[in-house]
């Protein structure tokens, strides 16, 4: 029997588990991790082709953005989250 490999983002179907996956991804605060998971959002969406179509981002910038080496613009992160229907918000602690 052949085994599938493991991708988070074939798990990642509606905006409510993109939304409960970044949540529990920022309660680890760190922001490579963030960005990496961004990535596995970008793949579950069409890949990041399809997020830079949408956004009119640079493709290549967002593969360097979203590969957790870089520090990405509060507006870049917005843009994104957009595509997926999804915005920032601040709580309390």
């Amino acid at each position: 029997m052949l085994s599938k490999k493991y991708r988070t983002s074939d798990y990642l179907k509606t905006s409510e588990d993109i939304a409960a996956y970044l949540n529990e991804v920022l309660e680890d605060d760190d922001p490579k991790l963030l960005m990496l998971a961004l990535r596995n959002v970008a793949d579950s969406q069409g890949g990041i082709t399809s997020i830079a179509e949408h956004t009119g981002l640079n493709r290549e910038s967002l593969y360097k953005t979203l590969s957790g080496k870089r520090n990405p613009r509060i507006e870049t992160i917005n843009a994104i989250l957009h595509v997926f229907g999804l915005r920032l918000s601040v709580t309390t602690n």
